[in-house]
């Protein structure tokens, strides 16, 4: 894998997806390490009901992305990250503003919806206008992207929680409406791209309805695929929603050191991302995922041990590791057993799998800490090490040939056999 020689002259698409994705994790860094705080000092809300607030906006792209969620297949990926975009920050700048639980959990629902398009149409985008061999660097970059944005959202969330912890809700959703109007102003639909390749998706534009538009059900490959995922991205979640409610309630940090803790593992991120690719391009994804399992086991043993500053800082350093080995695999295998004419919905099926840990991960992890405080450290040990060797071997099974390429569609060798890991970018893949 070499290195870029020129953005000037790679995909606008692309890159302003890249853009899109910095000011998603902007947003992200700013609210989610500071959100349990907000809830608990200033919103009265008990610690055990935290993660049902958390539930309602993971509910409503849980809702909505099954059945929006491949409208960029059929409108548009520019009017879906336009739309998409402004309708999240909008929802973030609503919650300064509000009052109440019943309130506060409408808008997150509502924002949740406008969310469930958001990054698996962005990922779509990258898609149509790059080769599937340079799919694995492009979703890397996408994941460098993301936290370099999830970097200065916690640095700005410390500041201004200085102020007030409801005020990082203005910084998170003037991000997002800042990127909506980029999208604006700079974005060309892709879809004609995407489509330009596709010589045997006729039946699959034909298609109309539910069946449509839930892939995961008539796909059995991408529904066993997204279960893994489901099981190891909720146990990996438990480390992000708990970690501000162990750190506060032993007295190791305060919210400011909430943000600059989570601002130093997204740091990690876009520091070891595209070097951890190059380390590990010629290893298998049942050893990328286990090697993930093991970095997320030691991290949990860390805290189990001890609520001490090193041990947090050792607890997100391996889960950051974690998730730059898995990261890119997961959206480079649904992108390979995905038609040309189905992209948008097969990512957005992916999406609803991850979405589910802002959902389940957050409501079990704050339920077993209200429990016992070292109970999700214990209780994630067992899980996370049979969902990394479950998630490993179905990655390894997406992304390899399928016996019924000559009879499906779907399984076109370019699609379901990409090349293991990252390869290089060329200055302009869309076009060679």
């Amino acid at each position: 894998m070499t290195t870029i020689r020129s953005w000037r002259g790679l995909p606008r698409p692309a890159t302003l997806g890249l853009f899109l994705f910095f000011c998603a994790g902007f947003a992200d860094g700013a609210l989610v390490p500071f959100f349990p705080l907000w809830a608990s000092s200033e919103a009265g809300i008990p610690v055990g009901a935290i993660g049902l607030l958390f539930g309602c906006y993971a509910g409503g792209e849980l809702l909505a992305a099954p059945l929006i969620g491949g409208i960029a297949d059929r409108i548009g990926r520019r009017p879906v990250l336009i739309a998409s975009s402004l309708g999240v920050g909008t929802g973030f700048l609503a919650l300064f503003f509000v009052h109440g639980v019943v309130a506060t959990a409408l808008v997150l629902l509502l924002t949740g919806i406008c969310e469930s398009v958001l990054h698996p149409t962005i990922l779509t985008a990258i898609a149509d206008v790059t080769e599937p061999s340079a799919h694995p660097c492009w979703f890397s970059m996408a994941r460098v992207s993301s936290s370099a944005g999830q970097i200065l959202g916690p640095a700005c969330g410390a500041l201004l929680a200085l102020m007030s912890l409801r005020s990082v809700f203005l910084a998170g959703g003037t991000m997002l409406v800042l990127g909506g109007i980029v999208m604006l102003l700079a974005l060309d639909e892709t879809i004609s791209a995407g489509r330009a390749t596709g010589d045997d998706d006729e039946e699959y534009e034909e298609e109309e309805g539910l069946s449509a538009l839930l892939p995961a059900f008539r796909d059995g490959r991408l529904a066993k695929l997204l279960l893994w995922v489901v099981l190891f991205e909720v146990a990996g979640n438990w480390i992000e929603a708990v970690i501000p409610l162990y750190a506060h309630d032993a007295g190791t940090l305060t919210p400011s050191g909430v943000g600059a803790l989570f601002a130093y593992a997204a740091a990690l991120t876009v520091g070891l991302q595209m070097l951890v690719s190059r380390m590990v391009e010629a290893r298998s994804a049942l050893w990328l995922t286990v090697g993930a399992g093991l970095a997320t086991i030691l991290a949990f043993a860390l805290l189990a041990a001890s609520p001490a500053m090193l041990a947090l800082i050792g607890a997100v350093s391996l889960c950051s590791i974690a998730q730059m080995l898995v990261g890119p695999l997961v959206p480079t295998a649904v992108n390979a057993l995905a038609p040309q004419a189905r992209r948008a919905s097969y990512m957005a099926a992916s999406s609803v799998a991850v979405d589910l840990k802002d959902s389940l991960g957050p409501s079990i992890g704050t339920a077993l800490y209200a429990l016992a405080p070292r109970l999700p450290w214990i209780a994630g040990i067992p899980l996370v090490a049979i969902a990394s060797l479950g998630l490993g071997a179905a990655i390894g099974r997406a992304r390899r040939p399928s016996n019924e390429s000559k009879s499906n569609p779907s399984a076109r060798p370019e699609a379901v056999n990409p090349p293991e890991l990252p390869v290089p970018w060329s200055p302009n893949p869309a076009t060679e």
